[in-house]
């Protein structure tokens, strides 16, 4: 194994331990940061979101910043302003919070169109324009977003433009008992974790480990799987003529390129050096659930995408 694969393995490992019950949560937040991505996470308070981007951010020698959206809050706020500065009779560009390495964006259906359009630019083109000057993100550069599925009052849905720059769209669900009993004993002994030496890794090395990563091989046969499961959002009348009545648009190309970078990333985790069905299954749900949006008729009967894409994973052949 390779020394920086020990390395995001390491992390991995001591985000879980601090992170109880969200394994799957740290998995894709992981898959997310190493395939140059965005993550959308949606949940219930009290479902250590925060905490998990947090831990990440403290493993890594990288600047945090956390931005609480708001219905008030102007796009100016995010990407940062030109101010006048006397003493040199020119304006300046001051920096906002989205000039850091991990972006915490806190309820980001909260915000207006506005602000939403301004995080959008710094999601797909990694820079912010400011008073007709452009100017560049870091070269690591993450931002993950929440939303609260049960509260609506005061937010605005993300369109769907948006959302397909979202890598994954990960949900969340509370722990199990067993789980629940971690947590508590471990906030009530979390000051042991004082003496607890915290994985540090350097910006590189996130570089190098997202380059190692992508270079897994993809057999002809898991590739044409792959385009195949897509093709079958597009096109599900092919496999089962009901479910083309669900599905009003499949996903898109980016899905495409998504679904191969994260497949691989997951074959890498998992100290393989080839993708197998199993990788791009694991990932599949995060891809794709933003990126199908289903009918009048679905939505009156209660279909769901995860519905649609678990439908979808028994017609399409494995290969």
């Amino acid at each position: 194994m390779s020394n920086v694969r020990n390395k995001i393995i390491e992390l991995k490992n001591f985000m879980d331990a601090r992170i109880i019950g969200q394994e799957d949560l740290v998995n894709k937040l992981i898959i997310t940061l190493l395939a140059d991505g965005n993550a959308l996470v949606e949940g219930a308070p009290g479902l250590a979101k925060t905490k998990a981007i947090k831990t990440l951010a403290s493993s890594i020698n990288a600047q945090y910043n956390r931005i609480q959206f708001t219905p008030d809050l102007l796009p100016s706020d995010i990407t940062g302003s030109e101010i006048y500065v006397a003493s040199k009779g020119e304006f300046e560009f001051r920096k906002g919070p989205i000039f850091a390495n991990l972006v915490l964006a806190d309820e980001i259906n909260r915000a207006p169109a506005k602000v939403q359009s301004a995080l959008l630019e710094a999601m797909a083109e990694r820079q912010v324009s400011v008073g007709g000057k452009k100017y560049a993100l870091p070269p690591l550069f993450m931002v993950m977003a929440t939303q609260n599925p049960i509260e609506h009052e005061g937010t605005y849905n993300l369109p769907e433009a948006q959302l397909d720059r979202f890598l994954m769209y990960i949900k969340i669900d509370q722990p199990e008992a067993m789980a629940e009993k971690r947590i508590l004993r471990l906030v009530r002994e979390e000051i042991s974790f004082a003496n607890t030496t915290t994985p540090t890794l350097e910006i590189e090395d996130i570089l190098k480990a997202r380059s190692e990563a992508l270079s897994v091989h993809m057999s002809d046969a898991v590739e044409e799987y792959l385009v195949q499961l897509i093709m079958a959002t597009r096109h599900p009348e092919k496999y089962d003529a009901k479910m083309a009545g669900y599905v009003m648009y499949g996903a898109s190309p980016r899905a495409t390129l998504a679904l191969d970078r994260c497949a691989k990333i997951n074959a890498w985790l998992r100290e393989k050096d080839f993708v197998t069905p199993e990788d791009i299954q694991s990932v599949v749900y995060d891809i794709l659930r933003h990126r199908i949006i289903l009918s009048f008729e679905a939505q009156a009967e209660g279909i769901t995408t995860d519905a649609v894409i678990s439908r979808l994973l028994k017609l399409v052949p494995l290969p």
